[in-house]
């Protein structure tokens, strides 16, 4: 999902959305995690988290299963049982394409859902890689890697 140029990711703003409460900046869900206002759900797959690298506490719980992108059928079960009633949650992915998807079903769900803006590794420059343009971990948000 490529960000938009007007929108201030570093802030503190929620930006409207279709369908679920909005789009917020990698720097607010991590204030939201530390207060805990709100519960970070990372619907990468097991692959991603394990090579690209994970946010430490973070729910795991892929939208889709590798291989063949499948999805997961146990999505809105775990889901419920990961984010405590009164809690947001937030949901992040490679770039921000699985989370818009993974909010909205949380919405219909009845779950105050939000999706991070540029997803872990952010956006694909010039020569199609990611993690130059934005996201979590080039933020400087925590994150870990095996």
């Amino acid at each position: 999902m490529k960000t938009d140029p007007s929108f201030d990711v570093s802030g503190t703003q929620v930006r409207p959305a279709t369908g679920y409460a909005g789009d917020i900046a990698p720097p607010l869900a991590w204030q939201w995690l530390q207060s805990g206002d709100a519960v970070l759900v990372d619907v990468r797959t097991d692959a991603e988290r394990e090579w690209v690298g994970f946010v430490p506490g973070a729910v795991a719980l892929a939208w889709k299963q590798w291989p063949g992108m499948a999805l997961n059928a146990n999505f809105d079960e775990e889901l419920k049982a990961a984010v405590p009633d009164g809690k947001k949650v937030v949901f992040l992915c490679r770039s921000g394409v699985r989370s818009v998807a993974a909010a909205r079903r949380a919405t219909e769900l009845g779950l105050e859902a939000y999706n991070i803006l540029e997803g872990f590794e952010g956006d694909a420059d010039g020569q199609a890689q990611r993690g130059r343009l934005g996201g979590w971990r080039l933020r400087g948000l925590p994150w870990m890697q095996k």
